[in-house]
Order: C-alpha cells, then sequence, then structure tokens
C-alpha cells in the first residue's frame, strides 16, 4: 500500500479508497466508555444521521434527545412527544435531517413528525411546537387498535413504512397525507399478549420497491410493491429462525439482509435462496416460554431449523428481556466487513461477516443495550442502555479526560412489556 502510494498508482497521490478502507477496518472502535448522557428512564433508540452530524436517543416517558455531534455532542433538540403513552418504540430521521418521525407504545394509529430544524432547542408537544400527527389508519382501512410499532423514511424522504402491532405493513404518503398502501404481512400466533406480537420491517434499497420484514412467525418475508397489487402476496419467504425476530437490517443493496432473533441468533439472508411456500416451523420448546423475563432453555440452543436457508449464522449475544438490535457495520470505513448487536447482559458485541468469528466486544452496561450505531464515517459506536446511560466507545479514544462521573447502573421501573 505505501508503495502504490509512493508510486501514485492511482493517479491522485494518496491511498485509494480500497485501501483506506482496509485500514480503517482493522482499527475496531471498543476502548472507552466515555459519557454522552445519562437520563432517568430506559434508552430505546440510538442512531446517527446518515452523515454522522446528528445523534438521536429515545427514552421512556416520551422523550427524544438530538444530539448535535459535531458541536461537542450540544443538545440541539429536547423533544417531549404527545401522547406516547409507554415509550419511544422508534425513530426515523427524514433524509434531508430536517424532521423526525416517532411512534410508540401501546396501540396507537398515529405517528409524530417535528421540525429538527426549528430554532428552538426545547420542543414540547403543541406547547412549544406543533408535532403533527400522521395516522396510519387513515379513512380506507377499518383497523381497530391498531399500533405502528416500527418506522422508516424513503430514501427521497417521500414516504414512509411502517410496520403495525398486527400483521400488515403500511406505505404512508407523506404528501397526501394519508396511507397509500396496506399489506397483510405475517399471521398473529402468539396468545395471552393482548393481540400483540412484534414487527419489524426496513427497505432494501433505495429503490423503495423492496421491502424486507420480520416477525413472531419466525418467518422473514421480502415484498415487491411493484408486483403486490396484482399477486397479494410476498415476493418470497426465508426460514431458519426458530422463535420471533426481533430486528432487520439491510444490506442497502436489495439483495442480503440480517435479522435478530428470540433464539439468541443473528442470521445473514440472500434474497436468492426465498422460497415461495414455506414450512411449518416447528416449536422446540415449551410454548410457555417468554423471552422478556425467561432464559433462553440450554437444550433448545444446540437446535437448528431443518430448512434454514441462512447464510450464516452468529452466536454469543443475547436477545431477552427486549427487541434487541442488529447491523451492518459502516460502508464508508469498514465495507460493512462486520455484524454488531446490542445483547440483554449490557454488551455490545461485533462479529465478522465472513468467519462469523466474533472479533471484538464492549462490556459496561449491566442493564440490556437495546439499540447500538456506529458512525458512518468515525471509528466511534454508541451504545445505550436501559439504565438510561448512552455511552461513546471509540478507537483509538480522543485526548479528552475520562467522565467524572458514572451512571447509576440501578435498575429503574422493570414492567413486563420488555419492548
Amino acid at each position: 500500500m505505501l508503495v502504490g502510494r509512493e508510486g501514485n498508482y492511482t493517479g491522485r497521490g494518496r491511498f485509494s479508497s480500497a485501501d483506506s478502507c482496509h485500514v480503517l477496518s482493522r482499527y475496531l472502535p471498543v476502548n472507552g466508555p466515555r459519557w454522552v448522557d445519562r437520563m432517568q428512564s430506559r434508552a430505546y433508540v440510538s442512531q446517527f444521521s446518515a452523515d454522522g452530524s446528528l445523534f438521536v436517543a429515545g427514552f421512556q416517558r416520551s422523550h427524544i434527545r438530538i444530539y448535535n455531534v459535531d458541536r461537542g455532542w450540544k443538545v440541539q433538540k429536547d423533544i417531549l412527544a404527545k401522547s406516547l403513552r409507554w415509550t419511544i418504540t422508534d425513530t426515523a430521521l427524514s433524509p434531508d435531517q430536517r424532521f423526525l418521525v416517532s411512534v410508540l407504545l401501546f396501540l396507537s394509529p398515529v405517528a409524530h413528525i417535528v421540525n429538527v430544524g426549528s430554532a428552538a432547542t426545547e420542543s414540547v408537544a403543541n406547547i412549544t411546537e406543533i408535532h403533527e400527527g400522521l395516522d396510519f389508519s387513515g379513512e380506507v382501512y377499518d383497523d381497530d387498535g391498531l399500533g405502528i410499532f416500527s418506522v422508516k423514511f424513503s430514501t427521497d424522504g417521500k414516504e414512509l413504512v411502517a410496520a403495525s402491532s398486527y400483521d400488515s405493513i403500511y406505505i404512508y404518503d407523506l404528501e397526501t397525507k394519508r396511507p397509500s398502501l396496506r399489506i397483510p404481512a405475517h399471521k398473529m400466533l402468539i396468545a395471552g399478549r393482548s393481540n400483540f406480537q412484534d414487527y419489524l420491517m426496513c427497505f432494501a434499497d433505495e429503490t423503495g420497491n423492496l421491502i424486507f420484514s420480520g416477525s413472531d412467525d419466525h418467518l422473514c418475508k421480502v415484498w415487491d410493491r411493484r408486483c403486490f397489487v396484482t399477486k397479494g402476496k410476498a415476493a418470497g419467504v426465508l426460514m431458519g429462525h426458530l422463535e420471533g425476530i426481533t430486528f432487520i437490517d439491510s444490506h442497502g443493496d436489495g439483495r442480503y439482509f440480517i435479522s435478530n432473533g428470540k433464539d439468541q441468533t443473528t442470521k445473514l439472508w440472500d434474497i436468492r435462496k426465498m422460497s415461495s411456500n414455506p414450512a411449518y416451523t416447528p416449536r422446540v420448546r415449551d410454548h410457555d416460554w417468554d423471552y422478556r423475563w425467561m432464559s433462553y432453555p440450554n437444550h433448545a440452543r444446540a437446535l437448528k431449523h431443518p430448512r434454514d436457508q441462512s447464510l450464516a449464522t452468529y452466536k454469543g449475544h443475547s436477545v431477552l428481556r427486549t427487541l434487541i438490535r442488529c447491523y451492518f457495520s459502516p460502508a464508508y470505513s469498514t465495507v460493512q466487513k462486520y455484524i454488531y448487536t446490542g445483547s440483554s447482559d449490557g454488551s455490545l458485541y461485533i462479529y465478522d461477516l465472513v468467519s462469523g468469528a466474533q472479533v471484538a466486544s464492549c462490556h459496561y452496561h449491566e442493564l440490556p443495550v437495546r439499540d447500538c450505531s456506529w458512525h458512518p464515517f468515525y471509528p466511534m459506536i454508541i451504545t445505550s442502555s436501559f439504565y438510561g446511560g448512552i455511552a461513546r466507545w471509540e478507537f483509538p479514544g480522543s485526548n479528552e479526560e475520562p467522565s467524572r462521573w458514572e451512571p447509576d447502573q440501578r435498575p429503574h421501573f422493570w414492567d413486563s412489556q420488555g419492548i
């Protein structure tokens, strides 16, 4: 590499992008933690913006904070959302970073949108600023008790895709301010939970035509909006998880994605292996098992789906108590060669995409790390925990002094919802 740069093989007098990624990807951001903030309620969402200049953190008690990363993590927007009865379950920042959409638990068809670029730092719903409601039930669909669970912006910022707490994907048109498409996606399987089931989705690529989804029926599904209206069914189904799915992240190429499952695994998928008719997924343990407060049965850890269609399986982290999230590492600095995930044991785990080996981990939090986010350009990862702490991990670490305080790790209110 040095010889190539000195000989100006690229014709630009510097390392090629590929060489830069190769070097950067070898230095993992695992030094820390250095503390960003601490709240008195659980942290559920933690995500960098696409350019890394902003960081969004969502907490229980309807609280959202947006930090300006380039200005020393100054709080740019302090949002108290409207009618979020229990907690923030998901947020989505628009591609132009002007608006933030938040959704909640439980049973509300309305998401709320906030103007992030307004001058005021404090944003209290309909008191200091207007938080417009986006009703996903609309006038077309009679969805009594509908609850929106997760939400994502399309690449052009004109649409939202959302997963409901029941069985459907909704496409919301932001120009007409009404849902434009409903896709009945997954079957309701869980009894004894007020007909509530965990359900996630994401866009597959920049076109917005393909959507990946997963749910408590253990299945991952692929939806093509271009042919759904005529066929009325999924383009394909992928089997392999033995328990419900807690999160899905797309590679961004419309072909590969990963999913976290309550069977304590992360799986890598290629949609070219999907089938049109899924086989029955066997139940491998007592149906009374509940991830929210029970350990995963030891005998089930070694079991495999008889028709597993995944490309690879990653084990070592714990997917209990809450819906733990997983992601591909950034394309710019790592060429997406890693997978990273939070864990209910309070740690962050990083796996090699190809070998499946655990290459690094960050241990400090004592309560579950539900969400985590790798900076799109810098060697920096943020973890957020159920004790309300937002921690920063870096390589090689900044020259600043360590934080003078450490968050109180005592558990706050622990309820049975485990979202």
